[in-house]
Formats: C-alpha cells, structure tokens, sequence
C-alpha cells in the first residue's frame, strides 16, 4: 500500500528541510494535536502515538543529502516506510512530498488507510508553515 501525500511549498531551502527532517526531534513540531505521546530514543530514532492508535517507532533508514530522506519501522512485525522526497523550487524555497509506503493484508490496510492519509496531511500542512 503506498499513500503520496501533497507537495508542500516550504520557505526553506532544501538544505534547510534535510538538516531539519534528520534531526527527529523536529518531528514533535509536526506532529498532530492528536499526539498523546513523543519521545527521543536515541540518534535517529523516535517514538510516538496518536491517541486511539498503537505507538509506532520509526528510525533513519536511508538519507540522501538533499533530497531524500526516509524512516522505517523499528520492528519487522508491520514492515513500513516514510519518505521524503525534497526538491528545490527556487531561493529558499523546496517542494517537500511524503510517501508511506507498507506491506498490509487487505483487511489491515482497509484499516488504516484513513488514519495515515489524515496523519501525512497533517506533516505535510505543518511542514508548509515552517
């Protein structure tokens, strides 16, 4: 199952979104009000739960300077991905798009398709502001 997420305009360069996306510290600032909780494990990798949904762990798989950045599930039980894709559109300026990407049985992706297109909105949204 793979869910793109919009193309964001961000006022930065690209430089700027790939040092602040592979601090995974700033993901807190684009996280959802919904977040219950959000915590640092260690270098590239983080915790976090959206209230009603299980606590997910995602770490640095692969980065690309300054393009391309993805995170992957910490546990193989739910093999997923996070991408994003950074392309430079002008002076400091970027178009950013997130893509999840995910190996679910029908059942399991008919579940949670909503959920994460909702949650890849909300990065997408708060990543505009920045």
């Amino acid at each position: 199952m793979t869910i793109d997420g919009p193309k964001t305009t961000v006022n930065k360069s690209n430089q700027d979104i790939f040092n602040f996306l592979i601090d995974v510290k700033n993901f807190e600032k684009l996280m959802p009000d919904s977040i219950s909780k959000f915590e640092v494990l260690e270098e590239g990798k983080f915790i976090f739960a959206l209230k009603g949904m299980p606590e997910i762990i995602l770490k640095l798989k692969e980065q690309q300077p300054h393009d391309k950045i993805v995170f992957g599930a910490a546990s193989d039980k739910l093999p997923f991905s996070l991408t994003a894709n950074i392309n430079e559109s002008g002076a400091d300026k970027s178009e950013v798009q997130l893509t999840f990407d995910g190996e679910f049985n029908a059942m399991m992706a008919m579940m949670i398709k909503a959920p994460i297109t909702n949650f890849i909105g909300t990065l997408s949204d708060k990543m505009g502001q920045l």
